[in-house]
């Protein structure tokens, strides 16, 4: 005589595979100054949605080249809005699907407490000999650096010391490690819940460059994936807004 497996085992067993056939995976590439954020994120997405962030972080111009020869993204969160643009119109991504997720701020950083005062002065000064940027082709981060010392009349004068990370995050290992006495950086690399986490800094005036506007946008790839469009709904609300704030950036 076979047994009948109890009632509430087996509506434990259909939660579980219900629950499985509603999660699903999605490889997102980030740009690296949203390295932080996207982790804090992550954590309350999975556990609100289900859904898994596999996540890349680098530079957004070398995501774009990655993207255009096939890389299995299926989101994007940019460091700029002209990529994911530039993507769309080329037909690469969700059409309808692109949207500013975050405004960046541009820091100059010290790791060294008092080095860098409130207003940038030691900027003017040059008496440092290495200054850490982002490579300025591929990270918006380090196009605005270039924007900044132009417009204080300071390409020249800091030309030969300028130090080139290929993304934002090695521009900050370049100071954090003292191999640079100060640099430009994502005010969210140095910055949590209202204050400087590490050493001195300069947050620069918007005024001083071009608004560093960040897009994300489904790529073709993530089309079908529902939880590409869950974490674009999810990047829109309360939660992620309160994390992106307690990083710095502004909406």
């Amino acid at each position: 005589m076979r047994m009948k497996a109890p009632r509430f085992a087996l509506a434990l067993l259909g939660a579980v595979v219900t629950s499985s056939a509603w999660a699903d995976d999605v490889q997102v590439a980030v740009a690296a100054n949203f390295t932080a954020p996207i982790q804090a994120i992550a954590k309350e997405f999975e556990k609100d949605t289900g859904h898994r962030l596999v996540t890349a972080f680098g530079a957004t111009g070398q995501f774009y080249a990655q993207i255009k020869n096939g890389a299995p993204f299926e989101v994007f969160l940019a460091a700029d809005d002209t990529t994911p643009a530039k993507l769309e119109a080329e037909g690469d991504t969700v059409k309808g699907s692109r949207f500013t997720y975050a405004i960046g701020t541009l820091a100059l950083w010290s790791a060294k407490d008092g080095y860098v005062d409130a207003e940038g002065n030691v900027l003017k000064q040059n008496q440092f000999q290495h200054l850490a940027i982002a490579n300025p082709k591929a990270a918006p981060y380090g196009l605005a650096a270039t924007q900044v010392l132009q417009k204080l009349n300071l390409t020249e004068a800091t030309r030969a010391k300028l130090v080139e990370g290929q993304n934002i995050t090695q521009a900050y290992q370049f100071v954090a490690t003292g191999n640079a006495e100060l640099g430009f950086v994502a005010l969210s690399q140095i910055y949590q819940e209202g204050k400087i986490t590490r050493g001195s800094a300069w947050v620069v005036p918007a005024a001083l460059h071009e608004p560093i506007r960040q897009d994300a946008v489904i790529l073709a790839k993530g089309k079908d994936n529902p939880a590409a469009q869950a974490l674009v709904d999810y990047l829109k609300g309360p939660k992620a807004a309160a994390v992106i704030a307690a990083y710095g950036y502004s909406r």
